[in-house]
Formats: structure tokens, sequence, C-alpha cells
């Protein structure tokens, strides 16, 4: 029997369905499992001492504004350090590149939100009608994608290379009507890729003659392993882009602390959207955030994060080119948290999940998920942020005997 509610659902949510791959990834948090499946962080080096500190420091000197509520957009003295780190590393990364620095952030252009994740759903809310053009790279964030799916848009897919996404796919689907363009141009969330600094400059040319706004989604730039991304696509093009920055890879993922920063007039209609939703986020997570950048710890964690998450990387790099098969092809990602595989052509990476699990106890997640119009069954992510070296390369180890099975029955 039908209960009241399941007979009156709206019609977004009418066809939502729960994943099968969620559900088997549930799995996957049993402690005899190695598991490359989630986008975590090394808990080991969640900074505990130095927020536990910040905490006390907040209570005692501030208790007063840190539990009352607070303004929508965010913490006045969080949106100045938001700005100002932004700003300059913005001014930074386009002196490297030899590039004019944008104007520095306004602070009143800076939105504080329940981390990035909410930030797509304001902008959602704000730009998307039902069969609405959207254009994503092929693959995209996983996460984005079921934000962007619950108000019914149509899907233009972007190709990408090595170097991130192609200049001429791009211009073609900003061509056909797009609303915006949701991009991920650093260590992208799911093949690891970046985009070089004349790959910048060639998409934000795209972007510029089109006229299309554009979603910046940056949460992994600050983990790099050797140097800097290159400029952000918002320093290309500021009155064209709303950039989403998060704390959740580099402070802690339960802060739920993100931000977006837009220009001014799209600002204002997204914290009036905000306010609906939640009114404003975590006044007491914002003032411990402030209260651990301003005692200065940050630049020796983000140091030993890339220090830590590079080692990690080359572990699995390393693991997978003595492991796998020739025929199957992996990203050689310079930071971030991922790498992505292409098996060949009619290998289906769904089924290899249960095999996976079940004769090998090792999770991944199947790439077929991340392609916003299907394909890419043949993929897969792994991470390798969230384990140790020892069981990166015991854990590649036996998944690649799952490979190699797999391969072994599927005919030429």
């Amino acid at each position: 029997m039908q209960d009241s509610f399941t007979t009156r659902l709206s019609s977004r949510t009418a066809k939502l369905t729960s994943s099968a791959i969620r559900d088997i990834l549930k799995v996957a948090t049993q402690s005899h499992i190695t598991s490359f499946a989630g986008g975590l962080p090394a808990p080991e080096l969640f900074p505990v001492e130095a927020l536990r500190a910040a905490a006390d420091r907040v209570l005692v000197n501030d208790a007063k504004r840190a539990l009352q509520y607070g303004a929508t957009d965010g913490l006045a003295e969080l949106r100045e350090q938001i700005a100002a780190d932004v700003s300059s590393a913005e001014a930074a990364a386009c002196a490297a590149a030899g590039l004019a620095a944008p104007d520095p952030v306004d602070p009143d252009q800076v939105l504080v939100t329940t981390g990035s994740q909410q930030a797509l759903d304001l902008i959602c809310k704000l730009l998307i009608d039902p069969g609405d053009r959207l254009a994503t790279e092929n693959p995209s964030y996983l996460g984005a994608l079921q934000a962007f799916r619950l108000f019914q848009p149509t899907f233009l897919t972007v190709e990408m290379d090595e170097d991130g996404a192609l200049p001429a796919s791009l211009e073609l689907a900003l061509g056909q009507g797009t609303k915006f363009a949701y991009l991920l141009p650093s260590f992208q969330n799911p093949t690891g890729r970046s985009m070089t600094v004349a790959r910048r400059l060639a998409v934000m040319e795209v972007v510029k003659r089109s006229g299309t706004p554009l979603v910046e989604d940056d949460p992994y730039g600050a983990l790099y392993f050797d140097k800097p991304c290159g400029p952000s696509l918002r320093s290309l093009a500021p009155e064209q882009t709303i950039a989403l920055g998060t704390f959740s890879k580099t402070m802690a993922p339960g802060l739920r602390l993100g931000w977006a920063i837009s220009p001014k007039e799209v600002h204002a209609r997204l914290v009036q959207i905000k306010q609906s939703a939640d009114l404003h986020t975590a006044t007491l997570s914002q003032h411990v955030a402030l209260e651990l950048i301003r005692s200065g710890v940050m630049p020796a964690h983000l140091d030993l994060l890339r220090s830590v998450y590079a080692e990690r990387c080359q572990a699995m790099l390393a693991a997978l080119a003595a492991e796998f098969p020739p025929e199957v092809r992996f990203t050689r990602p310079a930071g971030g948290m991922f790498v992505w595989l292409e098996l060949p052509a009619g290998v289906d990476a769904s089924p290899l999940l249960h095999a996976a699990i079940e004769q090998e106890q090792v999770a991944f997640v199947p790439g077929g998920t991340f392609h916003p119009n299907g394909g890419g069954r043949n993929t897969m992510r792994l991470n390798f942020t969230h384990t140790s070296p020892e069981k990166i390369r015991d854990g590649v180890a036996r998944l690649a005997k799952v490979v190699r099975r797999e391969l072994a029955a599927t005919p030429a």
C-alpha cells in the first residue's frame, strides 16, 4: 500500500531512483574492504588539534556571535578572508602565466555555502528551467550531474583529451542555446586531468565569444603535487563566471563550508535563494574555519597534504603500471584525488565492481555514472587519497586480478 506522500510527489522527484551502485558501495565501508571508491580525504591528516584549539578560542572569546544566527551571505570576516586569498592566488597564477591579474575579489561577491554542493543547488534554482541545455565535460562530476538532473535539463557534452575540455567541442555545445557551461579545470573529478594554461586561454576565448555564463568548480586546485595549475577560468572572464570553492578538501568535509564568487547582481540573487533554503551556513563552522586560517597553520597543513597525496598517487600509478594489463589506459594526475581508467571496448565496469568486492574485497566507482548522456561503461574511477601506499599497492594488485580474469573471458 502506498503512503499518502508517494502519490503526491512532484514531477521533479517522481522519477528519482536509488542507484544500484550506491547500494553496492555501502558494502565498501566495511573494514575488510579496500575502497578506492569514495572521494574522501585522508582522515588521519585532518588538523584535529588545530581545529580543537580554534574551536576553544572561538567559544572562549566570541561564543555569543558563533552560536547565534548569522548573515545569509556568511560571516563578514570569513568572506573577506576568502576574497583576499582568492585574489592573491589569482594574481600569482596570472603573473606566472604572463597575464594581467583581474581586479581583486570584493567580499560582497562571496557567498559562504554549506559545502560547494549547496552552491550547485542554488545555481540550479537560479538558472535552470526544465529542458534547458547545459554544457558539461564528458565525463563530469557525479554530484553536479545529480544536482542538475533534479531540474530536468538537457545535457550537451564536451569531449576531453589529456589537457581537459576540447575548445572545438565546447564551441559546438555553446552554439546550441546553452544556458550555462559547467567545467572543472583543475584535477578534474573524475579524470584527474588539468587544463594547461594554453587550454584555459583557448577555452575562455570560446566562452567569451559565445557570451555563455560559466560555472567553474575548483575543489582540488590547492592539492597540486609540484606547482599550482594555471590561472582560474574566473580570472580570465570575471563578469561571466561563477566560481566555486570549498574547505572540504583542505580542512575537513565535516565543517560543510564552501563558497561561490559571482558578479554582484548574481550574488544578490543567490543570497535570496539561500535565505529560503537554510537562512545561513552554520555560524560556528564559519568562526572555527576563520580562526584556523588566522592561526597560521594552513600553509604547513597544505604542504603536508600535498606531500602525502603525491606519495599515494605515485604508489597507485606505479602499481597500475606493474599490475594491470597493457590494454588498460589510465591518467597520470599531477594533483587532486583521482585516477581514471579506461578498459578495452566491450568491457563493462559495473559487473566488475560486484566481482571486485565479492572476490577480492576491493571497491571502485564504475565510470558510466559520470557520463551525462550514457556511455563510458568501460571506465572506472579510483581514489588514492584515503588509503595508505601499502594498502594501495595491495588493493591495486587484487583489482588487477579481477580485470585480467574479465579480459580473458571477453571475446576479442
